[in-house]
């Protein structure tokens, strides 16, 4: 392979996503592993994921690691421990053996795909949740505190909303609707409803990435027409539009100014579930956001950023 290659990483709390593209911004090579999550799977976690990932897609196009120009590593978590982040900012040095590369929060990922490096607010709503935006010089983040206190509207928070009203449904402080029989036919769960608590609570279950993935059955809930799977939703759509407004106040958009806003991350699976309510919730906000469907997945660009960065 000849010819400078530009690496993109998107860490999540699910997945890693590897892209390398060429100058031409021609996707080469992807790949896919576990999460890189620190505080999930330590930071030997995060270099053995990192290394095999590089390792990965550099194979595909029969190439070193000295072809990389640059590379920049969106890690989940990133700035929001500071003897953590020294520790996460050293890791793709040691992988890379040279020092062409940044590392930032995965949310700018998700800008950088969703809206391919330009002016605006991106919301992701994958396992966490949070938005990031940028104008001009300015750039700015909101949520994303994590799941214990924060990450409203994740697929975490949607799942963990959803468990918490099966628990209502089961004994009679909420009417039972379609919500607890998907989610006792995933469980399997035979005579006894608190069979759910292994599974949530029993040893090697639980984790913020497994729970996570039962969001999708809160949105099946809400197609079959439970009204408290519904209302989950609705909630979730206006967490998320507060902090796109949050966004555009502190990035100072002006008055009639129009405010770009895309959004990436598993959530959004949900459809108009999540992007009815979303997008109403924004517009009640101000009237000048104005949506824009995701150009690129987040690991591409990550890679598009690494090219401008070389730039």
């Amino acid at each position: 392979m000849s010819g400078a290659l530009y690496l993109g990483v998107d860490g999540g709390g699910t997945k890693t996503r590897f892209a390398l593209i060429d100058a031409q911004a021609t996707l080469l090579a992807e790949a896919q592993l576990g999460t890189t999550y620190h505080p999930q799977v330590g930071l030997d976690g995060v270099r053995a994921i990192l290394a095999e990932g590089i390792e990965q897609v550099l194979t595909q196009v029969d190439a070193g690691r000295e072809a990389i120009r640059q590379a920049f590593f969106g890690l989940p978590a990133y700035g929001e421990d500071s003897r953590a982040t020294a520790r996460l900012q050293s890791i793709p040095g040691d992988v890379l053996g040279h020092a062409r590369y940044s590392c930032d929060n995965d949310m700018v990922c998700g800008w950088a795909g969703s809206l391919a490096c330009a002016d605006g607010i991106n919301i992701i709503a994958g396992t966490g949740s949070m938005g990031y935006g940028r104008r001009g010089a300015a750039s700015a983040r909101a949520g994303g505190w994590g799941e214990a206190f924060s990450d409203e509207g994740s697929a975490y928070w949607i799942a963990v909303q959803g468990l918490n009203a099966f628990s209502r449904m089961s004994d009679g402080r909420l009417p039972r609707g379609p919500l607890h029989g998907i989610l006792r036919e995933h469980f399997q769960l035979g005579e006894h409803d608190l069979d759910i608590c292994a599974h949530v609570y029993g040893e090697g279950h639980g984790s913020r990435g497994e729970l996570a993935q039962l969001s999708p059955l809160v949105s099946r809930a809400a197609q079959a027409g439970d009204p408290v799977a519904a209302s989950i939703f609705e909630r979730a759509g206006h967490e998320l539009a507060a902090i796109a407004d949050a966004l555009r106040i502190n990035l100072d958009f002006q008055a009639g100014e129009p405010v770009p806003l895309s959004w990436s991350g598993g959530a959004f699976s949900a459809g108009d579930a999540l992007m009815g309510p979303f997008s109403t919730a924004l517009h009640a906000a101000s009237p000048h956001f104005t949506l824009h469907a995701p150009q690129h997945p987040p690991h591409y660009g990550a890679a598009l950023y690494a090219r401008l960065l070389a730039h």
